[in-house]
């Protein structure tokens, strides 16, 4: 693997953890998704699809459990070695780090949050998966609603927002979900649980909503569309899902609603940005190798490019983008996950939700950069920065495009700048009503 100064001076655990990942995704993960990148969307969700076999490699290693405590039967890594092992994914595939992302989402919020019932009867059969046989996905956003669901959560009404394109309605001692989600669903093709936003029926507040887990097969009333032929993140499939009068029994609601939902949103946001710079990070410095060895070897103006002042200049800018982002993102990885574990649900929105601005952001930077250096030969399927940059382009959207994460920032710091974020006065003024 390419070598560079860890300025967290890793120990031998750490260490090992980094090179074998890395060595996983170099081996394994790289020319699967590549393979996937060229294939129409129908035919990566086929179940000979190299994405199943990827899958099943991942849960045979135990990455899908990283994120919970021992005591729950996860792997208890700590918040460094969760920020290794998601940047080397990235580092060979963004889909696929997204696909592991969005898969833990489901399972690891019912494991921290759920009644007990629910982690018997849904969590432990995924931690105990290594064939890849279940598979979570993320279900935020909808047709009319994408982004604006982060930016309207807190303070805005139902009328101002829009109508919600899925509703839960209490029915006994079920849950009734009708409506849809969209096409952007990472991993909706393929999984088999989805971790479902749903608002009440007739609700005055986004907050006014549940959280909860939806098996998605046919006979629940689930119907899944076509997966969606994207620019990018081509190896994770996204796609529509349908839901007609699906009934869950009442503990699949992981969180209810009230006050403590939007602080939920807040603090999965957290978790998920951390992610989300990670794999900016991963991907930056995937770009940043490949132009860095292209241009020891590409010979323009009768000597090497790595001899022209321009190109050292833009490899050095983008070494100070990469290194600068890994160091933030893994000290805001700290605090997020320090707090997740100790389930205090008081970790800084502010400073991940930055975390994760900043690691997308580079992620494209460096790309388009790294893209610049090959000149011609980065517009060829030939070369993967080709795809890398298009992976990139896609990242300021997915997730929150990076406008919204910062007026979110923007707002926060606004307000609440010089006090905790969790005081009770917060929290009442946030969420309730």
């Amino acid at each position: 693997m390419a070598k560079f100064l860890d300025l967290d001076e890793l120990s031998d655990d750490e260490r090992m953890l980094k090179e074998e990942v890395h060595r996983f995704a170099k081996e394994v993960i790289r020319p699967a998704s590549i393979e996937l990148d060229r294939m129409p969307p129908e035919e990566r969700i086929k179940p000979d699809s190299p994405y199943f076999e990827v899958v099943k490699q991942m849960k045979k290693l135990g990455y899908h459990k990283m994120l919970l405590p021992e005591d729950m039967g996860g792997l208890g890594l700590s918040p460094l070695q969760i920020s290794i092992v998601f940047e080397e994914l990235a580092w060979g595939s963004l889909g696929f780090a997204t696909s592991l992302g969005v898969d833990m989402i489901p399972f690891s919020c019912a494991a921290l949050f759920g009644l007990p019932e629910l982690y018997e009867e849904v969590v432990v059969p995924w931690l105990e998966d290594d064939k890849g046989k279940y598979h979570g996905c993320w279900c935020v956003t909808e047709p009319a609603h994408g982004s604006d669901y982060e930016l309207f959560l807190r303070d805005e009404n139902v009328d101002k927002y829009g109508k919600p394109d899925i509703t839960a309605e209490k029915d006994g001692d079920e849950w009734v979900i009708t409506g849809q989600k969209s096409a952007w669903v990472s991993s909706a093709p393929v999984a088999t649980h989805g971790g479902v936003h749903v608002p009440i029926k007739g609700a005055k507040r986004l907050s006014d909503a549940i959280f909860c887990i939806v098996p998605l097969d046919e006979k629940h009333g689930v119907k899944k569309g076509k997966p969606s032929d994207m620019l990018g993140m081509r190896d994770d499939p996204q796609g529509e899902l349908f839901f007609d009068n699906v009934r869950i029994p009442e503990h699949y609601v992981v969180v209810a609603p009230g006050p403590f939902y939007g602080i939920f949103c807040d603090q999965l946001v957290c978790m998920t940005s951390c992610g989300m710079g990670a794999y900016g990070v991963g991907l930056a410095r995937a770009a940043f190798e490949e132009a860095l060895n292209y241009a020891r070897q590409r010979v323009q103006g009768g000597e090497p490019l790595i001899k022209h002042k321009n190109i050292k200049l833009k490899l050095y800018e983008m070494f100070e983008k990469i290194e600068t982002a890994r160091y933030y993102v893994r000290k805001v990885s700290e605090h997020v996950f320090s707090r997740m574990t100790r389930r205090t649900n008081d970790a800084s929105p502010r400073h991940a939700k930055t975390a994760q601005i900043y690691g997308k952001r580079i992620a494209f930077e460096v790309a388009h950069e790294a893209l610049q250096i090959f000149g011609a030969y980065g517009l060829s399927k030939e070369f993967i920065i080709e795809k890398l940059f298009r992976d990139a382009r896609c990242m300021i959207i997915e997730d929150f495009t990076l406008e919204v994460l910062g007026l979110e920032v923007a707002a926060d710091v606004i307000d609440n700048y010089e006090k905790d974020y969790y005081d009770v006065e917060h929290i009442n003024r946030l969420y309730s009503g």
